[in-house]
Parts: structure tokens; sequence; C-alpha cells
């Protein structure tokens, strides 16, 4: 930008941080976390606002409007088709502006803030009986201001219809800033409000004359197919008999181009009582489309969805270690799956409507088979796959990506096995292949042809198929976009798809809402080509720094950055672990997605500094290293991983000098090995007044109480301890004993001991080496690397002896399955320590199912509430630790349902780093506790058991404590 251009900007900025309370950001750094949504495209925006309630959005637009500069919208940030970037003043509602201001159950009304995510909406709604129709697949992260930005739907469209089908009244701000109120109107009504000089009179007064000029053209052109996100909703507005016209349904799907909705009251619908799914398998992709005509005609039990998944999906699925589990609906290697949903108010209901259904197709001459799934947790696994379809597309690694360009189609269902078979012969003659699920039902596909958008010939072709299909689609009645909109990607497309006259007429209709053109400029008409402001285009070469992980499964450093495509499934507020820090701020710059993007950045050159730009540093600076995003993210982000190589390369480069307290968290293994010679005087000192201003000192938070150390620590106890009578019964095993357990925590090792030996092993222990993981997590890669050596030479005999080496401590054992290969790829036994080692309740359920695990435990009336480490929950899941609870007679267990507990680590420790640390606790894990104050609280990692009882008072154990209580003695 120009000198004169900054001058601008920041005079802007300080316009706007004079008029409101909310976050002003025009810094480089969130202008390049702001330049990508979920597309392929990349514009930086002039500016980040982040207003704090309704009236500071007027204030925005008012100020941007007086100094020239256009505005844009901004939810999630997930849009396909790149709605959410633009050379504009961002205005993000979804950090502040997401409550739910008011449910009327009996009107089945709710009245939402346009930041509030369509999940965290219909979460609230569940205890009246009540949703909001459109069921976008992104819904968890989806906010209602975007779904009705770009007509959302779902699989459920043939039951509730588009966004715009589920919209009653809308608030906005207009491109002069002034307000609207947009709502039903009968004739009386809308010549009412034409009435007077305002702003909104004006629109109705025009807007009514622009379809009466323009009536026949609608009724005669506009697209016949009722699954449309592309253009602007004329049809909506055709003068009808007593039917009343809403120009909120014109709002909706128009991508912020006319208006800028604030507050929206939306129908509800009642959420289904029970449901049912019919899984059909295909050897052949085509068949089963054009079996979707005759499932939608079964008599008497119309189904509420029919959605489509390929061959390559379910291949993915089947790759991805946390999606993998829940394919037990499929069998062999089909080319593709239809789940036909039904709901009912009974399973005798549902079971009729599921024999109708199959009894239909066989006089259709359908002779598959019908899998009927009535379990609702069944049924979840379905839905769980269709809806990270996306995602998991995307996990495709390497610069062939299936990406999102003309994904989005919509065409009559009766004509959808004939457009693909079209389609399908198109993508051949350019030579690609392509992927594909659908919303069959109502013909709404998803497909993504593999591009290469580094290669100026693969852009080529991007454009020409692009046109291809625009002219494959009107030939068969449908419409580009189903669902997704238009943006960046279709735009140019609606004067070929609607036709001279309509498209005009939606040209006029821009400038009659937004005659200065401000509002999302380049979105729904006057769209740019196809191939302008890629994210990635011809010729686009990044660093490739050296590294000392192993990369290749990416490519390079730079491709794992890449492999984010910025569908932000990381800011979900609930469900599995990512992104904690996200959760507790709301913040996009701490989410998973801003910090790949922050180190591609800095890699690419977009930022200055390079990885050591203040940008990364702030990105990075929150991210715990949970690990989720590696399995959550269906396309594997493994920002943990990305974090250790960033501050290994910031460190190496010499640029900063590491301060005292990583090396004091870096090295405690070698630190509580020594401090154990003195552990009452170790322990007497931290108790001591003074003791917090030391701990201030060097950083760490002083109202943390560090954990004790023992003198006769677990491994001097377990050179004394008499093993259990029936320990050897069925073999060697190692229990490697952490840093933790052996110094800080010996009950744990005492505990493990006893039930291990119980259950008929002999534990042996192994040798004093430490896994490397504080190292690790403070990115000393060469020192992490020494010690994954030493690791090698200490366990690889009893790894390649068949013993099973079992460890307590998820954050250290699973070391040996995560990290220790990529710190010495070239060494085979590395791979062979991991493949050998065992969390301790997955060894105990493992070997218990083979009949190899004796213990008997005795009566455990009691609840237990299970809070299971990030690292286990990430790699390898909760199922173990629970299963092995679940041995124990009358336990009645139960999983906390939580992000990370905040500690992760050191990270809870630092003093700046404390207080978020608590917040993110307390957002599901602390109110868990609290809702049953009497249960037994069990945990498998160190840091949750310092959390909780730090955040709680109350004392977690140990699952091998509790199991070791419910031992008989011997």
């Amino acid at each position: 930008m120009s000198a004169i251009h900054d001058e601008q900007l920041a005079a802007v900025a300080a316009d706007l941080r004079a008029a409101i309370t909310g976050e002003v950001r025009f810094d480089r750094a969130s202008r390049v976390l702001y330049s990508t949504d979920a597309s392929i495209y990349q514009i930086e925006p002039l500016g980040v606002v982040l207003p704090r309630a309704a009236d500071e959005i007027a204030a925005a637009i008012e100020i941007a409007g007086r100094h020239g500069l256009p505005v844009l919208p901004r939810g999630g940030g997930s849009s396909l088709a790149g709605q959410a970037v633009g050379a504009a003043v961002v205005i993000d509602t979804s950090k502040y502006l997401h409550r739910l201001l008011a449910v009327d159950p009996e009107a089945r009304t709710a009245r939402v803030e346009p930041g509030l995510t369509v999940g965290e909406l219909n979460r609230a709604l569940a205890p009246h009986g009540l949703m909001w129709g459109p069921d976008p697949a992104s819904a968890d992260r989806a906010t209602i201001g975007g779904a009705l930005g770009n007509n959302a739907s779902g699989a459920h469209s043939i039951r509730y219809g588009m966004a715009a089908d589920n919209i009653h009244r809308v608030r906005a701000v207009l491109a002069d800033g002034a307000w609207a109120t947009f709502e039903p109107l009968d004739e009386r009504g809308w010549a009412a409000r034409s009435l007077g000089t305002t702003t909104a009179a004006r629109l109705h007064r025009e807007t009514a004359a622009l379809i009466a000029a323009h009536a026949e053209a609608v009724r005669r052109d506009f697209p016949r197919h009722w699954r449309r996100a592309s253009g602007y909703n004329l049809n909506t507005l055709l003068p009808e008999p007593g039917r009343p016209r809403n120009l909120a349904q014109l709002l909706v799907g128009s991508e912020g181009t006319l208006a800028f909705i604030v507050e929206a009251t939306l129908p509800l619908v009642p959420t289904p009582a029970r449901t049912a799914l019919a899984v059909l398998q295909f050897e052949d992709l085509v068949a089963a489309l054009d079996l979707v005509p005759a499932i939608l005609s079964t008599p008497d039990a119309p189904p509420a969805a029919v959605e489509l998944l390929d061959q390559m999906l379910l291949d993915l699925t089947r790759s991805q270690p946390a999606f993998a589990p829940l394919l037990t609906w499929v069998a062999g290697r089909p080319a593709a799956v239809l789940a036909v949903e039904f709901a009912g108010t009974s399973p005798r209901d549902l079971e009729t409507q599921l024999d109708a259904l199959e009894h239909h197709l066989q006089a259709q001459g359908y002779r598959g088979g019908v899998l009927k799934l009535l379990d609702p947790t069944a049924q979840q696994h379905v839905w769980q796959v269709r809806k990270a379809g996306l995602g998991l597309l995307l996990s495709i690694r390497g610069d062939w990506k299936p990406i999102a360009f003309i994904e989005d189609p919509a065409v009559p269902p009766e004509r959808l096995g004939a457009f693909v078979r079209a389609l399908t012969g198109l993508v051949e003659t350019h030579d690609t292949k392509m992927a594909m699920y659908a919303h069959a039902s109502a013909g709404c596909l998803h497909y993504r042809p593999l591009i290469n958008l580094k290669q100026a010939g693969e852009v080529a072709k991007m454009a020409a198929l692009s046109v291809a299909v625009c002219d494959l689609v009107i030939e068969f009645g449908g419409v580009m976009s189903g669902e997704h909109g238009d943006g960046l990607s279709r735009s140019l497309y609606n004067r070929r798809l609607f036709g001279e006259e309509l498209y005009g007429a939606m040209r006029r209709l821009k400038g009659i809402w937004d005659p200065e053109g401000r509002f999302n400029p380049g979105k729904v008409v006057d769209g740019p080509s196809i191939s302008d402001h890629l994210r990635y285009p011809p010729g686009y070469q990044p660093q490739t720094p050296a590294t000392l992980f192993d990369w290749s499964d990416y490519g390079s450093l730079a491709q794992a950055a890449e492999q984010c495509n910025g569908q932000g499934a990381c800011r979900k507020h609930h469900g599995g672990v990512m992104c904690p820090s996200y959760r507790a701020t709301l913040d996009e710059r701490d989410t998973t997605r801003a910090r790949a993007n922050a180190l591609r950045a800095a890699l690419d050159g977009r930022l200055p500094q390079g990885l050591d730009d203040p940008a990364v540093h702030e990105a990075m600076g929150l991210c715990l290293a949970c690990k989720a995003c590696k399995t959550e993210c269906p396309s594997e982000v493994d920002v943990a991983k990305m974090k250790m190589e960033w501050l290994y390369q910031v460190h190496a480069a010499g640029g900063h000098r590491r301060r005292l307290r990583d090396f004091v968290f870096g090295y405690i293994h070698e630190l509580n090995t020594l401090g154990s010679h003195a552990a009452p005087l170790v322990n007497l000192a931290a108790r001591l007044p003074g003791a917090g201003r030391v701990q201030q000192a060097l950083g760490i938070a002083r109202e943390r109480p560090l954990p004790p150390l023992h003198r006769r620590h677990f491994r001097r106890w377990f050179e004394a301890h008499t093993p259990h009578p029936n320990a050897g019964r069925h073999g060697d095993l190692l229990l490697f004993a952490d840093t933790f357990m052996t110094y800080n925590y010996p009950e744990i090792g005492i505990a493990a001991t006893r039930v291990l030996e119980a259950g008929g092993w002999t534990v042996r222990l192994a040798p004093a080496v430490c896994c490397g993981r504080p190292l690790l997590s403070k990115g000393m890669l060469p020192a992490a690397r020494h010690k994954a050596e030493q690791v090698v030479a200490a366990l690889a005999p009893f790894a390649q002896a068949d013993i099973p080496i079992v460890g307590c401590e998820p954050s250290c054992l699973l070391t040996f399955r995560d990290e220790l290969p990529d710190l010495l790829p070239r060494e085979p036994l590395a791979q062979r320590i991991g493949a050998m080692s065992r969390l301790f309740g997955e060894f105990i359920v493992e070997h218990h199912s083979a009949g190899h695990f004796d213990a008997t435990f005795g009566p455990f009336n009691t609840e237990i509430l299970f809070h299971g480490h990030c690292h286990e929950k990430a790699i390898i899941g909760a199922g173990g630790s629970l299963a092995a609870l679940a041995l124990l007679p009358g336990a009645r267990v139960r999983l906390i349902e939580s992000t990370c507990c905040g500690m992760a680590g050191s990270f809870g420790f630092e003093a700046e780093h404390a207080s978020i640390s608590e917040r993110i606790a307390r957002l599901e894990l602390l109110p868990a506790l609290e809702a049953a104050p009497t249960a037994a609280v069990a945990v498998s990692g160190v840091s949750c058991r310092q959390q909780i009882a730090h955040v709680s008072g109350r004392r977690p154990r140990h699952l091998a404590e509790v199991l070791a209580e419910a031992l008989p003695t011997p």
C-alpha cells in the first residue's frame, strides 16, 4: 500500500477507536489472518472491527463510508466460495455479538444476534424441543449471519427448505448507516412502509418497482429448481394473491452485498422425536443416483434426507484414525452409499417406514440390501462421516487438492443420475479425477476435481471446466450453487445462468440498495474472474527451511501449514477438544486456523520478519499443544507439531535467548532427580512465604502450587516391594515410570504395579530414561532427539522381545507413538517401540478381552467422573480408560465431555497463561464437577490432576489408583 493509503487507514482506525468500545485491528497480522476463508482465495482486508454491540456495527459502517471504504460482514469465515474475503473493512460479529436474545416457544420463534452459531442456537433450543430448520454441515461453527448470507440449507432441506424459507424478520444497517426492519407485509403493509423519505421507504418503493418491471422475466427465466443459492432471490418478491412479501427473504442469500443484518427473528420447527436410517450400498455411483427419485416417492413414508457418499470419501474416512472406527455401517468397498433418514414418534413407527422403503424399492427392481439403523449412536456415526466429508476430502496431502470452485450445483433429483454421467465425462475430458458427496434428495452435489493451482496450466483447466459445468447445469435445469453461494467462485457466471435481463435487474437491485457499491463488492454481481485472488497462484514458492522434525508425510513444513484449508472446524464451541484457547476467547487469532495461516504467511513472505514475526509469536502463544487438531481437524492440521518446530527454528536462528523457565520445565526430569535427594527441604522451601516471589521471578504463576517431591520415590518402593501372587501368569511387561510418577506422584506407580501384577503380569521397571516430552514442548528439539536416541537404546531390546511397554502418563507414553518416529525417521526400532507401547487402561482392556488379565475387583458402587488427557483423547481416544474403570462392579462411569483441562503441561504454570488456563477449565470441566459433587474423580494425566485440584479443590486420582482401591487384599 502507498504511504497515503496507510495514512488514510490510520485515520479510519483512529476514528473507529474513538467511536466504539469494540476492537479495532488494522495491524498487518490481523489483516493476514482475515485474508482467507474456506475457499481457494486470499485477499487482505483493509482492517478488522470486532463490535461489542449492534450500534457499533452502524458506527463502523458510517465511518467507513465517510472515508469511502467498503465493508464486509463476517461470521465464522467458513464460506467456501470466498464470500468472507475482500479488500474491505471486515466486521466480525462472532466474538461478541453471539447472544440468543429471546425464545418464544409458543410462537416458535427465536431472536438472535448474527454471530451466534447454528449449533449453539440449536443446543439452546433443545430443552424446548425446537430447532432452526436449516442444518448446514458446518453448523458447529457457521454463524446465523453467515447462514443467512449464504441462504444455507443442509441435509434436511426437503423437509425444512433453505434459510430464505426460515426467516421472519431482520433488523439491518443499510449502506448509508440508517436502520431498517424488514418483515412479512401484505399489500396494505407494503404500501404503508413505502411512504415517506426514509431509506427503508425508498427501498420498498424502488425494489417493488424493479420487480414489477421484470416480473415476466422472473416468471419465465428464473431457474425452476428450488434448491438455489445463486443470485438474488427476486422470485420471492413476486406479488401473489394472499401471499405476504418480505424483504428479509431478499437479504437472505445476498452475501452481505445489500445490507448488514444485525438481528434476526427466526421461525422454529419441532425437533424430531426419533429418527432412523436406511443405508444402501452400490457398486456403481450413477446407479445410486438413479434410484433417488424412487426413494423420494416412497408411499406414505417420505424421507427427511437422502445423502450420498462416494468411494473416495469412504476410503479417506477409513484412512483417518479418528474416523475409521465410525464405518461400522459399510461392508466392503462400495462405489457409493446412500443414507436415507426417516423421522417418527416411536421405534415401531420408524420400523414401518423402513419396511415401506424396502418394499417400495424392491417393487422398483432394487435387489440390494437395506441396512436399518434405529440405534442413535449408529446413526450418529453415519452423520459424523457425512458432515466431515469436506474436511476429509481436503486431508489429501500435496499440491493436488480436491478444490472448491464448481462443487455446488443443484439439479432436479429426477435428472441427477444423467447429470452426473455427463459431468463425469466432462471431468475426464479435462484429464482429472473428482470426489463427490451429495444432498441427493435435493439434487445438490458437492464434487471436487483434483487441481494443482500452483501450475498455470491447471488454473486454465479450472477456468475452462467451470464454464463447461455452467453450460451443463443450465442444460439440466439447475443452478450453479445449491447452498454454498456465489462469492468469488461463481458470481461471474450469474449473467450466463440468469440471462441478460435478470442479471441486469440484479445489478440494478444492487445499485438501489448500495448506490456506492460499498457492501462486500464483487459478490453476486460484477464478480471477478474465477482465477483472480488465488491463495496459491502459479509460481507460489514459500521458504522451505531445513527442519528437525520429519515433514515428508506432508511434503514440507510449508505444505503442512498449507494443509489448513480454512474450513474452521477449530472454531466449534462444543464436542471434542479442539481448540481450547479459542473456546475461551472466541478470537480468530487463537484458532488452529490462525496459527497455520500465520506460519504460512511467515514462510511465503507476507509477514516481514518471517518465522520471528510478532504475529507468529502471538498466534502460537496460546496453543496448548493439546494435539486435538491432529485428529479432530478432518484435514489433519497438526499445529502442536508445527509449534514445536517453529520454537526450534526461532531459537536456532539466534534472535532470542531462552528464558530460564524454559530450562526448568524442559529439564524437569533432571531437576526432579536431583531434588528428590533433598525432597523434604525442597517441599518446605516451596511453602515458605517468599516462594511465590521466586516463582514469579521465573515467570511461573505464584498462585500455582508446585507438585511435591518424594525422597522415597517410586523406584525405591518398587525395588523393595513384594510382587502379587498372581504375577507372572501371563508373561512380562515393562512399566515406563515417567518423571512425574517417579518423583511427584509415586502413588500412581504403586497402584499401577499392584493392578498389573494382580492381573497376572510380571512388572519389570523400564530403565530410567525421559521420554523427551518436556523438551519437545519448549522446542528444544536437538535435546529431545538425544533423549529419543536414549529411549531407543533403553527400550528397543524389550520391544524386540515383544514385551509390552505400559505407561500411565499419556503425554509421556504417547510420545513413543507420535514424536519418536518423527525425531528418528530412519530408525525402525523407534517405530517398533511405538507399536509395543500401551497406556495403562488400554493395556488392561486389550488383555482382559483376550482372557489374559485375571484381577478381580470388589464392589465399587460409586459414580466416577473421568477426565481424559488431551493426548490420550487425540491419539487413541479415551475408550480404553473408560472401559478399564467399567470393570469395577457397580461403578457408574461417565466421561466428562470437555475440552482440555487448561493445564497442558507447563502451559498453566506459566504466569502469562495462568488466567486463560483457568478460563478453559471453567468452560466445561468445572461445571461438570460441580454438577456431581459426590462423584469420584478419575484422570489419566498429571496435568489434569493438578488443574482439577487447583480450580475445584477436589482430589482426583489416576484411574490406576481407583482400580487398586477395589483390589481385594492378596
